[in-house]
């Protein structure tokens, strides 16, 4: 993702008349220890009729020396270079381990070499002063150096100083200003004192406009810009020469080329020499310009590109509009915390400290956006086996009418606030929505904790520990028993208020309730974490007959919606079956109205103080208009009793007159359930927000493994299609439709694995339908042809039964597959008939516009299919799957087909416009080239594979081998026949890609060691060393080097705390040199029928 950028500086001196000209020494040639890659440099002097000639000064720059033989009117300076703006981390160093403290010292021979760079000038008493305020106690070293650098940043303001020389320190500490020349040569002078070797640097300072603002501190340059710069350089052992800019306050990085690093400013001026008595104009221009821009995850297109983007998006609604095909797609985007890269919750666990009031923030930043008069609901999502306690789920509910939900948005507490709200509070809380409900408030009930289960936990305990502090090894378990025994066991927990809707059409009573009662005479929780309202002693309750029993039986998805009450209209009165007639109600044989009569109710409405808020838990209901009158009603009591409170419990009942955004925990994310767009401009507007809305909470979508290969989020980016309501849904009214789908995706593997994240592979999450199934594809080829033509009638729940046993994992799980269709018409009930098909496959895009580029493609596909269906048998790929198409260029070859297929079917989509994604998923590492011919190495994708269960003290475990990595390697402008790839010693299969002396393959390798893996006994592949042998001379004449792991040694602890720092681990691995040296035999050959494009060099040992 690099950026190439040509900077032209122009110095130009006109003379009043002609002049005799000393021998001009000039410096603009970057000096050789730049570490930013120079592409190209022209230097430029006039006028013409000089001599010059190239030297290294002393300390090894470079410099022309220009003479003039005869006099002249004017000489003119200009230089061009091009430089490859790729991150270079200034951290990225070692130190000697006598270094890595300061103060340390050299020894005498480093001592002798460095001389000149350790004298200082006499202090005088304002430097004298400034460093007595030096830390003088031990601390690491590179710490110490960034307090310096930014101690002086704040202290010396920084001012543009057009006289010549350099200020004294004495004059800079004085002024508290100078130029860059003031404050570098200043700290070059603090450095030296304080005993360490230190060197002036002249330069060019390039900053690049950033693609994306800081959300921490300044944000750079507002444009591209460049200027001569001036910072100083510390000799640090083991690390060398390390710049530190004291105008920034930051070490210096790609942005910083050198052009002069001397002992003093002097010697490092840009232009010197004598020149004859004359009167001068003098001229000074420089500017950059961006030469090149790979394709970057931080500005994946330009504007021109949008709008290309965009219109195709309205001529593809447009498309589906004319079919009358009602696609809706919405998704479950994933996030990750900027701030906390290496915590628990944002890598392997659900929960965690920081995951809550993120979600909080975030919520409520889009119900200001989409929903003001929505109702937030803090409820229970999913509980997995071996998780303790179920996780949250917070969700933004409104209405598509757009009349309110919710009116007091500042009713609903904060999740960071605590006002530790009474018990009585409680109780008066459920008595008056008891009252606005119209029944009896006596009905509200306290509800205690189990005395018997506790003091049974007590009884457990050592007797010389309290059960305040139990000391238990279980850290929820001492919380639970510390917090119920400091409530006390005869302090309600909550209060419970009993609650239903009365099902009988003879009354006119809409809500019925009855205090509860049981066998003890009071009502005992069940045991647990979980609020109130799922803790209910129910079985405890009096028996009621089966038939007498009040079911909550949930609404036909399929009914026909009718308009819901105004909210305006406080206490209507509910008219039996104006919600849902009885035709499309779905009962229950056998019930009957008595039950309701004599008032029984087996729902609650519960209200406790929890985690320092009140927490109004709301019973389940049939209909949504049932919900509405409930939540009125609470929000009513918290408004008259000015009490924030959290709405939780069960949810509103699926409608689809409700939307709905949810924000729940995912291992190691963040995932937002978005509502469904019916249009591109809603799809466009939802992303874009939520992209926005999660950045501005500190949530982002980079997460990178620890030698910087980006991940996306890791959590995916699951892709919804379907319809507004069920009966709407355009693959139940055409199921071949989805056999379309199903058909093209499985003919380009390019769709499967473009889009993927890392965990691919049959065991994996979303595996494609034919990997390492191919009895399920002859399975799925029987049931396609089961799956009735456009045109036929077809029941809803056929496509469901034919296909719900083929779209599976290996293990049978109907929802872990690439294409899903779980909750399209599932037998398990109401919630899962949605008519929804969701694509599990796509991982996470950095960026907003390439997720939008992706659905547009998806929905491009649909509108194509449902105007053309697409009938062809499935292709039997076998292992070329994890062959040819783990390779980057096969992947994007059939991307290409794909975009000219779409082309042709008049949507016309650019391949350009998934550059991005390619660059993402495929990051180059590097190449070399050698007369003409260029080796490139590229990021490849590897299957991951679940292995065996193994016992742990928690029960069983099964890992992932991810040890295994693959790189393509890619040659072009290879003479046939002669030349031979090799990669440690074995010959590289390579494939001709159709071009002439193009060639490319994969190289499979293990990267680490983890004490589980597949093959426990293979040593680790490092480095792989690529060869260039030439046949004609049996020598190799080229080659590159990638270092498997940090070339210098280093074991990172930490992950990438940004794109920066990852792009700089990955490319820090890459050496554009490092071939087997000296005379060689050719590399051998080690095909594999089964992988033929691919070397395997596990193989080897």
């Amino acid at each position: 993702m690099s950026i190439h950028v040509a900077l032209h500086h122009k110095t130009s001196y006109i003379y009043d008349r002609k002049v005799e000209v000393g021998p001009q020494v000039v410096r603009l040639r970057p000096a050789p220890h730049a570490r930013t890659p120079i592409l190209s440099y022209a230097l430029k002097i006039e006028p013409e009729g000089h001599f010059i000639n190239w030297q290294q000064d002393p300390y090894g720059n470079y410099q022309a020396r220009i003479v003039f033989p005869d006099p002249v009117d004017h000489f003119v300076v200009q230089t061009d270079l091009v430089a490859d703006m790729s991150v270079q981390n200034p951290f990225d160093f070692f130190l000697e381990p006598d270094a890595e403290e300061f103060p340390f010292s050299y020894d005498a021979g480093l001592k002798r070499e460095l001389g000149s760079y350790l004298e200082a000038e006499p202090a005088g008493p304002l430097l004298t002063e400034w460093l007595k305020g030096v830390p003088k106690k031990p601390q690491q070293t590179v710490d110490f150096l960034v307090g310096l650098n930014q101690r002086l940043q704040t202290e010396i303001a920084y001012l543009i100083r057009m006289e010549p020389g350099v200020q004294t320190c004495e004059e800079t500490l004085a002024r508290g200003k100078g130029s860059c020349r003031d404050t570098g040569w200043l700290l070059v002078q603090v450095l030296r004192h304080l005993g360490l070797a230190a060197r002036f640097v002249s330069g060019y300072l390039l900053q690049l406009k950033p693609d994306v603002k800081s959300l921490d501190g300044p944000s750079g340059a507002e444009e591209d810009f460049t200027d001569l710069h001036a910072w100083a350089e510390v000799y640090l052992p083991g690390a060398g020469w390390v710049g530190l800019d004291p105008t920034s306050g930051l070490f210096a990085g790609e942005g910083h080329i050198p052009l002069a690093a001397t002992p003093r400013p002097q010697s490092a001026a840009p232009i010197s020499g004598v020149v004859g008595e004359a009167e001068v104009d003098f001229s000074f221009d420089m500017k950059i310009t961006r030469v090149f821009e790979s394709p970057r995850v931080t500005k994946p297109y330009t504007e021109e590109t949008w709008q290309a983007i965009d219109a195709l998006g309205q001529q593809i609604d447009a498309s589906l509009e004319a079919g009358d095909v009602r696609l809706t797609m919405g998704g479950e985007p994933t996030f990750v915390s900027i701030d906390h890269p290496d915590a628990e919750e944002w890598n392997t666990a659900a929960v965690g400290p920081t995951k809550r009031p993120l979600a909080d923030d975030l919520i409520r930043r889009l119900q200001a956006k989409y929903a003001p008069d929505g109702l937030l609901h803090y409820g229970q999502g999913k509980w997995y086996p071996g998780e303790q306690l179920p996780r949250w789920a917070f969700a933004l509910y409104w209405r598509v009418d757009g009349k309110p939900m919710w009116r007091h948005p500042e009713l609903i507490a904060d999740e960071d606030e605590n006002v530790a709200p009474a018990i009585e509070e409680a109780e008066a809380f459920a008595r008056s929505v008891a009252q606005r409900l119209d029944i009896n408030p006596d009905a509200a009930t306290a509800a205690y904790e189990n005395p018997w289960h506790f003091l049974e936990k007590e009884r457990h305990l050592p007797e010389n520990v309290d059960p305040a502090d139990s000391k238990l090894d279980d850290p929820m378990e001492r919380e639970r028993l510390a917090k119920t025994f400091e409530r006390g066991l005869q302090t309600p927990t909550g209060f419970v208020l009993p609650v239903q809707r009365w099902n009988a059409k003879a009354s006119e009573r809409r809500w019925v309730s009855e205090p509860w009662t049981t066998r003890s005479k009071h009502l005992h929780l069940i045991p647990g974490d979980s609020p109130v309202g799922y803790r209910l002693p129910l079985g405890s309750l009096p028996h009621i007959p089966e038939v007498d029993y009040p079911y909550i039986i949930p609404a036909d998805p399929f009914a026909e919606p009718t308009e819901l009450p105004d909210p305006d209209e406080r206490h209507q009165k509910y008219i039996a079956g104006q919600e849902h007639p009885a035709a499309n109600r779905q009962t229950q044989s056998g019930q009957s109205t008595g039950g309701g009569a004599r008032g029984i109710a087996r729902a609650a409405l519960t209200v406790e103080p929890r985690d320092g808020r009140l927490c109004v838990f709301m019973p389940p209901t049939e209909t949504l208009a049932d919900y509405l009158e409930l939540i009125l009603a609470v929000e009513e009591t918290a408004a008259d009793s000015s009490i924030e409170i959290h709405v939780e419990g069960y949810a509103p009942p699926n409608d689809p007159r409700l939307n709905v955004i949810k924000v729940t925990p995912d291992p190691g994310v963040l995932e937002v359930n978005i509502q469904p767009a019916r249009s591109w401009d809603e799809m466009v507007d939802i992303m874009t927000t939520l992209y926005e809305d999660a950045r501005l909470t500190r949530l982002g979508t980079e997460k990178f493994m620890l030698d910087g290969r980006h991940t996306g989020t890791g959590g995916g980016n699951h892709v919804v299609a379907g319809g507004a309501t069920p009966a709407d849904s355009p693959f139940l009214r055409r199921p071949d439709l989805l056999r379309s789908l199903i058909t093209y995706w499985q003919h380009h593997p390019g769709l499967s694995y473009l889009f993927s994240g890392m965990f691919i592979g049959p065991t994996s999450q979303a595996p494609r339908v034919d990997e390492a199934r191919h009895d399920s594809l002859y399975e799925l080829e029987i049931a396609m042809g089961q799956i009735p033509d456009a045109g036929t009638e077809c029941p809803p729940w056929l496509i469901d039964r034919i296909l719900r046993n083929l779209l599976i994992d290996v293990s049978g799980n109907t929802h872990r597959t690439e294409i899903c269709i779980d909750k399209l018409y599932s037998p398990d009930g109401p919630t899962g008939r949605l008519g929804l098909v969701e694509l599990r496959a796509f991982e996470m895009p950095p960026h907003a516009r390439m997720s939008l580029t992706q659905q547009l493609l998806l929905r491009g596909l649909i509108a194509r299919f449902w105007k053309t269906p697409y009938t062809a048998p499935l292709v039997r790929w076998g292992t070329s799957l994890h062959d040819r198409f783990m390779l980057p260029h096969a992947v994007w070859a059939d991307i290409a087909g794909v975009i000219d297929e779409m082309r042709d079917a008049g949507f016309p989509f650019e391949l350009d416009w998934f550059a991005p994604q390619f660059e993402f998923r495929f990051p180059r590492y590097g190449a070399t080239q050698y007369q003409g011919i260029e080796i490139e190495i590229r990021q490849a994708l590897e299957p991951w594979h679940v292995m065996g269960e193994e016992g742990t003290s928690g029960g069983t475990v099964r890992y992932v081998d991810s040890s295994v990595e693959r790189l393509q390697v890619r040659i072009r402008g290879m003479t046939d026949g002669r030349y031979v790839l090799g990669c440690n010693g074995h010959q590289v299969p390579l494939t001709s890609t159709g071009t002439n002396g193009e060639y490319f393959a994969g190289v499979r390798f293990r990267a680490w060691k983890p004490e589980s893996a597949l093959h426990p006994t293979i040593g680790v592949d490092a480095p792989l060393v690529f060869d260039l042998f030439d046949t004609w001379t049996s020598r190799v004449v080229a080659g590159c080097t990638y270092h498997v792991a940090h070339p210098g040694g280093r074991n990172f602890e930490h992950f990438p705390v940004n794109s920066y720092e990852a792009e700089s681990r990955r490319l820090s691995r890459f050496f554009e040199f490092g071939h087997t040296p000296g005379a060689a035999t050719a590399p051998r050959s080690m095909s594999s029928p089964e992988f033929p494009m691919t070397l395997d060099l596990r193989r080897t040992h």
